[in-house]
C-alpha cells in the first residue's frame, strides 16, 4: 500500500464512507474485514447524495432506460418488458422506463435497482469522480429502494468491494465470512451457490446490525451479505470499488508476453493436447521461456498496459460542451483555469513532452514541462502566470489544453 500517511490529504469522498482512523482503515480493513459505521460516528448524513425524492425523479422524470433500472424480488430479477415501454412522440424507442409499472410493482414488494447512478445522478457523478480519484480504483453506484419487510436478493457475494451508505429507512443486514477468498471478476457466488447458503444458514455473523440513515457498511468482496427492509421503505447506495488486484498485474504480464516470438510459435504438428506426455514436454519450454521473459519485463509497459485498461473506467467530472466551446474562444491573459477534476494523467519530461491521458497521449515541446506541471497539479492558475513561458506561449498552451478537455475554467 502507499506510504504512511496517504490518506491524510484530504481524500473528501472516502472519509464519508467510514469511521475511525483512515489509516487503520487502509492497514487492517480494506480488502479483509467487514466494518459498519454508525451515523454519530460519521458525524453526518448522506442526504445532498440522494433521496427517495429523487429515485422519483429519476423514475419519472428523467425518460430513463435500462439498463439503468434492475427490479427483482426474493432473489429473482423481473424482466425488462414488464416496467418499459414505448418513449411515445418524437423518442422512438421501446425500452424506456414507465413510472406506473415500476409503482405497481414496487407496491406488490419488489425491490428497485436504479443502476449506474454515478452515470444519471449530478451529486452521485461529482462524488464518484472524487471517490475514485480518492481510492485509485474504478467506482460504480446503485441505489436498492426496498418496501417495508421485502428482501431483494438472498444471501450472495460480490466480486468488487462495496460501501453501503443508508439514505432513508431501516434494513438489517448480515455479513458472513468468504466461502471464496477475493474472487475475480468471472468468479461469481453463483459458482459456489450450495456453500453460500450454507454458509449464510450456519455460521455466525462477523456483522449483524440495523442500518439506519446516515449510517455505513463496509463489505469487502466475496463476503456472503443479505439485508431485508423492516418497519418502511429502505433505500441505501450500493458504493462498488472495482478493485485492481494483483493477479491483474499477471494479466498484463502475460499478455506482454505475446512480444515474444518463441512464445508465439507454433506447437508441433500431430499435437495432442489430451496427452499429458506431450503437454508436459511443452510446458517445459513455455515456463522456461516465460521465466526469462518476467525477468525482462518493464514496469514502464506494465504501467502502460494497466493505464489503458483501467484508467477508463470512471470518467472526469462532466464537462458542459457550450460553455467549455465558450472557454475556449474567450480565452485571455488573467483567465482562470484549473485541470478537470478526475481527469486521470501521466506528465512524462522529455523532448517531447508526453501527457499520457486515458484514450490518448498529448505530445508538447520540451520548453512547456514546467507550465504543464504547473497546469495540471489540481490548484487553479491564472493564464500569465505559467512558469518559463511568455504570456503569447501560454496562451497557446492553455488554448490546446482546453481544446483537449485537460483543463477547464476555474469558476465552473
Amino acid at each position: 500500500m502507499p506510504g504512511a500517511g496517504w490518506l491524510a490529504d484530504g481524500r473528501p469522498a472516502l472519509r464519508r464512507c467510514f469511521a475511525g482512523d483512515a489509516e487503520e482503515f487502509a492497514s487492517n480493513y480494506w480488502g479483509s474485514r467487514a466494518l459498519f459505521s454508525t451515523a454519530a460516528e460519521l458525524s453526518g448524513s448522506f442526504d445532498d447524495l440522494f433521496s427517495l425524492e429523487a429515485a422519483d425523479e429519476l423514475l419519472s422524470r428523467r425518460g430513463l432506460r435500462t439498463p439503468f433500472l434492475r427490479i427483482a424480488k426474493n432473489g429473482s430479477v423481473v424482466g425488462d418488458s414488464q416496467f418499459t415501454g414505448a418513449g411515445g412522440v418524437g423518442a422512438e424507442i421501446g425500452d424506456q422506463v414507465r413510472d406506473d409499472k415500476v409503482a405497481a410493482l414496487f407496491a406488490s414488494g419488489h425491490t428497485v435497482v436504479l443502476q449506474a447512478l454515478h452515470r444519471t445522478w449530478p451529486p452521485l457523478i461529482d462524488f464518484a469522480t472524487q471517490l475514485s480519484a480518492d481510492a485509485g480504483h474504478p467506482v460504480q453506484i446503485n441505489a436498492y429502494i426496498t418496501p417495508a419487510e421485502s428482501q431483494g436478493f438472498s444471501a450472495h457475494y460480490d466480486v468488487h468491494d462495496v460501501f453501503v451508505l443508508q439514505i432513508a429507512g431501516e434494513k438489517h443486514w448480515t455479513v458472513h465470512e468468504p466461502v471464496h477468498v477475493d474472487p475475480l471478476r468471472n468468479q461469481p457466488w453463483t459458482d459456489h451457490s450450495q456453500a453460500v447458503a450454507a454458509a449464510a444458514r450456519d455460521q455466525q455473523p462477523v456483522v449483524d446490525a440495523v442500518l439506519r440513515p446516515g449510517d455505513s457498511l463496509y463489505v469487502p468482496r466475496g463476503f456472503l451479505h443479505s439485508a431485508k427492509a423492516l418497519g418502511g421503505v429502505s433505500a441505501h447506495l450500493t458504493v462498488g470499488l472495482h478493485t485492481m488486484t494483483r493477479y491483474l498485474l499477471v494479466q498484463e504480464l502475460a499478455a506482454l508476453a505475446a512480444d515474444q516470438p518463441e512464445l508465439r510459435t507454433a506447437l508441433p504438428l500431430g499435437f495432442d493436447p489430451g496427452d499429458p506426455a506431450q503437454v508436459a514436454t511443452e510446458l517445459d519450454k513455455v515456463v522456461a521461456l516465460l521465466t526469462d521473459h518476467l525477468r525482462t519485463a518493464s514496469s514502464d509497459d506494465v504501467a502502460a498496459r494497466l493505464q489503458r485498461r483501467t484508467w477508463s473506467g470512471n470518467r472526469p467530472a462532466p464537462l458542459p460542451p457550450l460553455a467549455h466551446a465558450a472557454s475556449i474562444a474567450n480565452l485571455a491573459l488573467g483567465t482562470s483555469l484549473r485541470l478537470r477534476p478526475g481527469l486521470r494523467h501521466r506528465l512524462v519530461p522529455g523532448d517531447p513532452v508526453r501527457l499520457h491521458l486515458p484514450d490518448r497521449t498529448i505530445s508538447l515541446p520540451k520548453t512547456t514541462v514546467d507550465a504543464v506541471t504547473r497546469a495540471c497539479s489540481g490548484e487553479p492558475f491564472t493564464v500569465g502566470d505559467l512558469p518559463a513561458l511568455d504570456p503569447a506561449d501560454q496562451l497557446v498552451l492553455t488554448r490546446r489544453l482546453l481544446t483537449e478537455g485537460v483543463l477547464v475554467s476555474s469558476t465552473a
